[in-house]
């Protein structure tokens, strides 16, 4: 059908007590399953309603590419792009011994750093950022030679992008385990992160790192040993009190950035010493994974960054760490901004994401779809 041009003033409302019905359909693409169809620069100037955020929108080109934008009413500015975020990195895995061995030191939780509280980033719409939500790292699994073993750090969670400074949350270290050296051990030192590992002989805990975690706690004296539990963003790990009884993980810190109160980055308990007796250091805010008299210490909660607990080898069997839990990056915007667009997603099919609304604001989390490192680029 032929298109009719016509000039302004010839369409004649002003007698009409209705309204001009235009286009409507939802704020999904056609090209990813939706009813909008793609905003380019032979379509600038459409108008229609947007069914799923109920606001009509234009298809322009104000900031140099051509995007939907919705019609707002006057004002002095336009809304900045202003984001809070919070961003923990994945949690240390917990140490492991083997049979008849000492304890195994809890992992240290992820480094947390949020921006509630303090200052939120300013973003520029249509520019490309960067995320990494970062996995847990692994539990350690003893052999008989060589008999202690200590657990993998957690991987960095990370915000980047031009015209701000890189944020990076570092991975959990992973908890100790054994004498802590010699021929018997395999990586049996603690190892310092965001939260520090706990440790698995006669000691201190790892360092955390100031501003993101705390440090792992002290082992029992007297051999063979109990382990502490690895550090907490919310608190240090608890030393062993005793030989049959291992360190609690340290506190996790609660954030509100979702609108609901949420706990993260708890620290891994450590071990009893051996023989399948005694009693496994709590996780830190019951997120960090339990330390535990059974051969198979607890893997960290999922998309909280806590520390794996550890488990305590019996005379005949050795024993194997619990994995930290992977990180989390979470956007908090104000609603008049759409989630952004993700690309360059790897390993592909590897980010989940949840959009919800609290009040005035859009808040995205990201997590991993497995436990493995994921990166994205974001476009507001």
């Amino acid at each position: 059908m032929a298109l009719t041009k016509v000039s302004t003033g010839v369409v004649d409302m002003s007698q009409d007590t209705g309204g001009l019905v235009i286009a409507k359909g939802n704020g999904t693409d056609v090209s990813s399953g939706g009813e909008r169809p793609t905003c380019t620069a032979a379509n600038l100037g459409s108008i229609r309603e947007n069914t799923t955020e109920n606001k009509v929108e234009v298809c322009t080109a104000g900031g140099g590419t051509p995007a939907w934008q919705f019609l707002e009413e006057a004002g002095s500015s336009v809304i900045p792009l202003t984001v809070d975020y919070l961003i923990v990195a994945g949690g240390g895995g917990s140490g492991a011994a083997g049979a008849a061995g000492s304890g195994s030191g809890g992992g240290g939780a992820g480094g947390l750093l949020t921006s509630i509280g303090s200052t939120a980033l300013a973003l520029t719409p249509s520019v490309s950022y960067t995320i990494k939500v970062g996995q847990g790292g692994s539990g350690a699994v003893s052999v008989v030679t060589p008999r202690y073993t200590g657990g993998d750090n957690g991987s960095d969670s990370e915000f980047s992008g031009t015209g701000i400074t890189t944020i990076t949350a570092i991975g959990g270290g992973g908890g100790g385990s054994g004498s802590g050296s010699g021929s018997n051990c395999n990586n049996c030192l603690p190892n310092a992160g965001g939260s520090g590992g706990g440790t698995g002989f006669a000691g201190t805990g790892a360092a955390g790192t100031a501003g993101q975690g705390n440090d792992g706690g002290i082992s029992a004296s007297g051999n063979p040993y109990a382990a502490s539990g690895g550090g907490g963003a919310g608190g240090a790990g608890s030393g062993a009190p005793n030989n049959s009884t291992g360190g609690n993980g340290g506190l996790g810190l609660s954030n509100s950035i979702t609108g609901t109160a949420t706990l993260y980055a708890g620290g891994g308990g450590g071990s009893p010493s051996y023989n399948g007796t005694g009693t496994g250091g709590s996780g830190g805010s019951n997120i960090g994974g339990a330390g535990t008299s059974g051969l198979v210490g607890n893997n960290g909660t999922v998309n909280t960054g806590s520390g794996g607990g550890a488990g305590s080898p019996t005379t005949s069997s050795n024993s194997t760490g619990g994995a930290g839990g992977s990180g989390v990056v979470i956007l908090r915007f104000p609603i008049s901004y759409s989630a952004p667009i993700e690309s360059n997603v790897s390993p592909a099919g590897g980010l989940t994401t949840s959009v919800s609304v609290d009040g005035s604001y859009r808040v995205v989390t990201y997590t991993c779809t497995t436990n493995t490192t994921v990166s994205a680029t974001l476009t507001f």
